[in-house]
């Protein structure tokens, strides 16, 4: 069964909650238009313990991605939207 876009951007959020723990600000308040660098303030590493743990989570896998690839998270949600 597939899931909603709703349910792809909780599970994103718990994921994200996980990886980041208390290193970030409030996820709660995240939505499609937050952008990883400049409102999350992740770099190059947390967005490499993000995919890892997205990989595992949705069972998917990011090929032919870059960092530059997704600024913000409704980014992230349309590739995962997509490869699941």
């Amino acid at each position: 069964m597939a899931l909603s876009r709703n349910e792809i951007k909780e599970k994103l959020s718990d994921v994200m909650k996980m990886v980041l723990s208390d290193a970030q600000p409030d996820l709660s308040a995240i939505d499609e238009s937050s952008r990883l660098v400049e409102d999350l303030g992740l770099n190059s590493v947390g967005v490499l313990y993000i995919v890892i743990a997205i990989e595992e989570f949705f069972g998917i896998e990011f090929e032919d991605v870059g960092f530059d690839d997704f600024k913000v998270i409704g980014d992230v949600v349309d590739y995962i939207e997509e490869h699941i």
